[in-house]
């Protein structure tokens, strides 16, 4: 047997999964110079100070390109090139020109509002007059990933391999805490608190930039351990110094920031293979969710957990169907 060869192979007593589951911008300078002539404030002048202002907010870069994209986009088709120029009827003209569906126009329109509300904030709008504006959209609620689909998966996956056993330990952070595919390649040795039993996340892996505490299973923590053992065999093989949880079969790490990254891939493949519903990232992370509800945790608490800003976008995780909520609704009586 090959050294290489070797460090691929799980040496260590692994559970099996057949019993019940237990639950483009740069930088731009810091110096701005703004010019404003009596007929307006000039739109690149104010799309340069929002966009400094929310690098130094820590907003990711793919946020950024989104709005810098869509407000290029919106002058475009108005040609309109002052702020105070920016009317309601301008916006409905920008919308109405979108050959895409009420959902992608609803997502852009709350960018532009969201660059429009900045405007507000620094003084440059008297009132919120695009407030009123909106598109209105179906919402099918999305359903979680089910226990059993994790647990049929699980047990398909072989833990004696390393890429086995990396997406088996990765299927189960994302089922058992509920974090996101971007957060799950971010995550270091340094998050893992085994000793209290805790994922301790930063803001600077968040979305929401603030800090998280979530706790671990003793089964989550014992493979999280031997997962730490393989990686640190195949990082010392290939040279590769990091502390990433999840890394590639080379030992890089697997942090792109994006939500297609190679665990995304991974599980959409495996859903593929095995036939299996819902099997997805954010399929795991609303499954984690309607567990917790269905354990009786209230809807602030299950907020917070999954990180969110309000309880409307939590309400959208749990995908309660029309049986439910009459059982539900019937110990009210």
């Amino acid at each position: 047997m090959t050294k290489k060869k070797d460090i691929f192979e799980v040496n260590a007593e692994i559970p099996l999964f057949k019993q019940k589951l237990n639950t483009g911008i740069s930088n731009t300078s810091t110096s701005v110079t703004v010019v404003k002539k009596q007929i307006g404030r000039n739109l690149d002048s104010v799309m340069e100070i929002i966009i400094q202002q929310m690098q130094v907010s820590g907003y990711r870069e793919r946020t950024i390109i989104d709005y810098n994209n869509y407000m290029k986009q919106f002058r475009k088709v108005t040609n309109i090139e002052y702020l105070e120029d920016i009317t309601t009827d301008s916006i409905y003209l920008w919308l109405d020109s979108m050959n895409v569906s009420n959902q992608t126009k609803l997502t852009r329109l709350k960018c532009l509002k969201a660059i429009l509300g900045k405007c507000f904030n620094n003084g440059w709008f008297s009132s919120k007059f695009w407030h009123g504006i909106n598109i209105k959209v179906d919402k099918k609620v999305k359903k979680g990933a089910k226990k059993d689909d994790v647990l049929v998966l699980l047990s398909l996956l072989d833990l004696n391999t390393f890429i086995g056993l990396r997406d088996a330990v990765a299927v189960l952070t994302l089922y058992r805490t509920g974090i996101r595919i971007n957060t799950l390649g971010q995550l270091q040795e340094k998050h893992l608190d085994f000793e209290n039993k805790l994922l301790c996340m930063d803001g600077t892996i968040l979305k929401n930039h603030k800090v998280l505490k979530l706790p671990l299973d003793d089964e989550l923590i014992h493979l999280m351990k031997i997962l730490i053992m393989q990686n640190n065999k195949i990082r010392a093989y290939y040279g590769q110094v990091n502390s990433y949880l999840f890394i590639s079969y080379k030992g890089t790490s697997l942090n792109t920031k994006s939500t297609n990254n190679a665990i995304s891939k991974q599980l959409n493949k495996y859903a593929k293979m095995y036939d299996l519903n819902n099997i997805n990232p954010h399929a795991l992370r609303r499954g984690y969710a309607k567990n917790l509800l269905d354990k009786g945790a209230n809807l602030a608490l299950i907020s917070k957990a999954l990180g969110h800003s309000n309880l409307a976008v939590t309400t959208q995780y749990l995908d309660i169907d029309v049986e439910e909520v009459a059982d539900n609704l019937r110990d009210f009586l």
